[in-house]
Order: structure tokens, then sequence, then C-alpha cells
């Protein structure tokens, strides 16, 4: 439990230090699945003084406000003890009721095993981090991880990671750990990573040869064909003198 409070506090420092102009449910700690009993945090994260109020249904047809499944604080809403229950889909809705944000999916599992994924869809060319969690320490914390029903490999840490995620990473994901069962399924999305505008390409000068000699500005080459003419060619001065007065 102690652990538990430490990744809270860390999670919520971050996001307190980081604002953004996303409007989302952030979930603290930022993860889809958990354990019956565990403790959870949620808040609508908006910039705007327009006000957001968190919603959960189970069903379609039922909506709930943080008074019914969890106890307001601020802009928090913590459920002290999760239920299997709890289980369900959670967003922002503006008081209005003209505007709602993306929303989320908790998991509260009564077994052993839970599967830690990230709660927000994960952006092309990301890595994603996958980690099979017991509730009891294991001997051996050796996982599988599955994709869609299929084994992906197993790894002696539990703790698995996709390089460079790409939308065909999309999918149910589960684990398994020996001797203490198997993780509910989590659907984990990748999300398009944002077009940038690029800009124009730029022309380079081309790398001076290592026989020419530096290069000069304009001033400072006008004063060296003068000096060469002084010390050169004094009648030609005279001459472009006369030519100039006339």
């Amino acid at each position: 439990m102690e652990g538990t409070s430490v990744q809270m506090l860390l999670a919520l420092s971050s996001l307190l230090c980081c604002t953004t102009n996303q409007i989302g449910v952030t979930v603290i700690p930022p993860r889809s699945q958990f354990f019956e009993g565990d403790k959870v945090m949620l808040f609508c994260e908006d910039d705007s003084s327009a006000g957001w109020t968190l919603r959960w249904n189970m069903t379609e047809e039922t909506r709930s406000q943080c008074e019914w499944f969890g106890k307001p604080s601020g802009h928090f809403c913590i459920i002290y003890y999760l239920m299997t229950s709890d289980s369900g889909v959670y967003w922002c809705e503006s008081r209005g009721g003209g505007a709602s944000s993306m929303v989320v999916n908790i998991s509260v599992s009564g077994g052993s095993v839970i599967l830690q994924s990230p709660v927000l869809p994960v952006m092309e060319g990301h890595d994603l981090t996958l980690s099979c969690q017991s509730k009891t320490p294991p001997s051996n914390p050796s996982a599988a991880f599955y994709k869609d029903g299929s084994l992906i490999r197993t790894e002696p840490t539990g703790h698995m990671t996709l390089q460079h995620v790409s939308r065909s990473d999309e999918g149910l994901y589960k684990c398994h750990i020996r001797d203490h069962g198997e993780s509910p399924s989590s659907w984990i999305s990748v999300s398009e990573r944002p077009s940038t505008t690029e800009a124009p390409p730029t022309t380079e000068a081309p790398a001076p040869n290592d026989n020419s000699p530096p290069a000069l500005s304009s001033i400072g080459l006008v004063l060296r064909v003068c000096l060469h003419l002084v010390v050169i060619s004094p009648n030609t001065i005279s001459t472009f003198l006369m030519v100039s007065l006339y």
C-alpha cells in the first residue's frame, strides 16, 4: 500500500508540473487494470473554466456521477476501495452536457494477476512496456504475454517492451504467471502520429575546396583589389581617375 501511495504522489506531482490543453480523464496510477481493494484517483484535466464532471457507466443506460462510486475531493474523484463492480467506462462531461472527453476503460480484477498497461492510446512510433503483476510476490517473476490469444513471448523479468509500435500492434493483451494465474485482457489502442508541416528544404552552400582561398566579404574584396592596384599598377589608378573626371 505504501508503494502505491508513492506512485500516486509521483504521478500527481508530474501532472501538476506539466499541464495540457487536451481535455481527458486522468487516472492515477496511470493503468487500466487494478486489483480488488486498490485505491485510484480520477479527475478531469482541462485548462478552461467551463467546468467538467467525471462520469461512469457499466452499461449504456447507466450513468453516474462521482458521488455514486467514489468520494469527491476538489477536482478529484477518489475510490478508496475498488471492487469488481467498479469496472467500466469513465469519461469527463461538460457541466452543460454539450461535450465529452475520450473514454477510458478500467478493469478491476478479483484474481491474483493483472496486466499493467497504459490507460490511454499509445502513439505510433513510441515504445510500449507491459508488466505482469501478481498480488503476492512470485518466487519466479517470469511471465508469458499474449496478444489476441496468441503467445508473443515469455519474459523472465515479467516486463515486455514493444518498440516503435504501429497500428498492427493494436489488440487484446493479457499475461500469465505460473502458479499464480492469468490476468484479464485489456484492449491497447495505437493512435496515429500527428502530421507535422515540413519546413521547405534549405540549400546549403557547397563545402569549400581545401585548395581554394578562404571566402571574403564584398568589402574585403574591394579593399584587396584596391590594395593590389596601388601596389602593382599606380598608372592604372591614374587612368581610372582621369576617365571618371571627364
